[in-house]
């Protein structure tokens, strides 16, 4: 059976005077989720803890498929929540990014829409496992930019999918088997506006799991913590 051990934290940050972002852990499941709500005092915070409300009352099934196909479906039925909000506030901006990590047996799946990211420590290499939805993830694919240059470009902040935006909300999903000593991080991008690949390899590599928070939550504060701070580490061990 594989093992795992986990640490969360959310930080409203520096300049927000309201948290938008929501975290959800729930290990017995061996369900993470982060989610970056957008729209406003009272309609980010809104989403975010929707998505996250959601999931966590999800039906439990008997095999992983089924299971994966659950936490699938109740990011859906957030959209569609979302949906109803707005039309009851008769319109605006109302959304939230999500990054949410499935584990099950030896391997694990990703469902996500949004900028919010997973990324895999694993032998001291760092992986970025999810493709951020944004106007410059398009640059960093066609070779223009790097992520990392990525995060300072002018436009970073543009996403072109989310839960709650448009009439059908596509996820997009990655899956793969895991190793022992794999570190998984799901965040927002409250913290990697100021940590790149290194500054998390770095992070990651060298902090005891106790630690880690700390560590990471540091970094953000320390570049300028101007949006809201979110991040779950996860470990196989």
């Amino acid at each position: 059976m594989t093992r795992l051990r986990h640490t969360a934290t959310t930080h409203v940050g520096k300049v927000r005077k309201v948290n938008e972002d929501s975290i959800l852990s729930l290990p017995e499941q061996k369900v993470w989720v982060v989610s970056d709500g957008m729209g406003g005092h009272a309609a980010g915070d809104f989403a975010s803890q929707t998505v996250v409300d959601t999931i966590a009352t999800m039906p439990l099934r008997d095999g992983p498929a089924e299971q994966m196909q659950a936490l699938r479906q109740s990011i859906l039925t957030a959209h569609d929540i979302i949906l109803a909000e707005i039309d009851a506030r008769d319109g605006g901006t109302i959304g939230a990014t999500v990054v949410a990590l499935m584990i099950s047996d030896a391997h694990f799946v990703c469902f996500w829409a949004g900028d919010s990211r997973l990324y895999r420590l694993r032998d001291g290499v760092i992986e970025m496992l999810t493709t951020d939805h944004s106007i410059v993830a398009g640059l960093v694919l066609s070779g223009d930019l790097t992520w990392d240059e990525a995060e300072k470009h002018p436009h970073s902040n543009a996403i072109t999918r989310a839960v709650g935006v448009g009439d059908v909300l596509e996820l997009d999903k990655v899956r793969g088997a895991l190793e022992r000593g794999d570190r998984f991080l799901l965040c927002s991008d409250g913290l990697t506006k100021y940590a790149g690949f290194e500054t998390l390899r770095a992070a990651l590599q060298d902090t005891p799991i106790e630690m880690v928070t700390d560590k990471l939550l540091t970094i953000a504060l320390d570049g300028g913590g101007g949006d809201n701070i979110s991040f779950i580490v996860v470990d196989v061990i």
